[in-house]
């Protein structure tokens, strides 16, 4: 039995307390993941997983290496029960470009671990040394929410799908910015739960400092097509693969257009591993004709054990 789909992974705000606790219990091969990576670290990143507190889980430096791990442990699980899958291309929204990665083979589990580790803390100190927020619009034309963002002097941060769109900077910009969305067209504009305003310019310090840990980064060809949020195409040399990671950091998550390339190469089966279903909602509002099943603990896992291998 063989079957191909594309694999898709959590970015931050995914994160949950409880995630990957059943899947250490029920796999050894997860515990002993877990345990790496508490090692690597020099912390137990699985003990803030399991138990939290969530004030613990959500900051930046824990929860992105925690969304990383955790997606890998899946997709460790779901190859062993599901040995006939064939990766055909890789995605992930954000941090889950990273992980993405790892699961392509362009890193190994450490390396990914620790670039993570302090794109995650260099993301954290930028919020620490500016006044940065987010605004979901929902409603509303791109090119009506692109004009507000200039206006205000904000940045387009995630273009997540059609009628969602994020802005990310100053916490004046972004106030503005919410006091003129409907003026343009805009239906509703949500404040959004965040230390800082990532994907603008305000993370310009955290990019300089990641961009010198990737020059020094193991990176190789991916196995499989991953592709990349910066410019919602397939990546393959380390050159642009660095690139590409460097400029995600201020750059817009184009995730729509990211979804509609692989669509266009006839992928029809998606597989999202991250501890929500966040990706298969996204996916319905891109294209209703694509079907992704979400994993994101051992119920989940079985389900679509017995519907891949039915």
């Amino acid at each position: 039995m063989s079957l191909s789909a594309v694999l898709l992974f959590a970015g931050q705000g995914a994160q949950k307390v409880g995630m990957g606790k059943d899947l250490a219990e029920a796999y050894p091969a997860v515990r002993t993941m877990l345990d790496q990576a508490d090692a690597t670290l020099g912390y137990s990143l699985s003990q803030i997983m399991f138990e939290g507190p969530m004030e613990e889980l959500t900051k930046t430096s824990r929860c992105q290496p925690a969304l990383y791990s955790h997606g890998l442990a899946l997709l460790e699980v779901l190859k062993a029960r599901v040995p006939g899958l064939q990766i055909a291309a890789t995605a992930g929204l954000s941090l889950g470009e990273f992980t993405a990665h790892a699961a392509a083979g362009t890193f190994d589990f450490t390396t990914g671990l620790n670039l993570v580790f302090q794109r995650g803390s260099f993301m954290e100190q930028a919020c620490e040394q500016t006044r940065g927020a987010m605004l979901a619009m929902l409603g509303g034309e791109e090119s009506a929410i692109r004009e507000l963002a200039a206006e205000c002097e904000v940045d387009v941060a995630n273009l997540n799908a059609p009628g969602q769109i994020v802005l990310s900077g100053s916490v004046e910009g972004i106030e503005a910015a919410a006091a003129k969305a409907k003026d343009k067209g805009i239906k509703r504009a949500i404040p959004l739960p965040v230390a800082g305003a990532y994907h603008s310019r305000l993370m310009k310090s955290a990019q300089d400092k990641l961009a010198t840990v990737l020059a020094s980064s193991t990176i190789g060809e991916p196995a499989v097509p991953v592709v990349c949020n910066f410019e919602a195409r397939t990546v393959k040399t380390p050159e642009e693969i660095r690139a590409t990671l460097t400029a995600q950091v201020t750059g817009s998550v184009r995730w729509v257009e990211s979804m509609q390339a692989l669509r266009a190469q006839g992928h029809k089966l998606f597989i999202e591993l991250g501890p929500d279903a966040t990706l298969a909602g996204l996916m319905k509002k891109i294209d209703m004709e694509a079907k992704v099943i979400s994993i994101k603990d051992t119920a989940s896992l079985e389900a679509a054990v017995a519907e891949l291998t039915a």
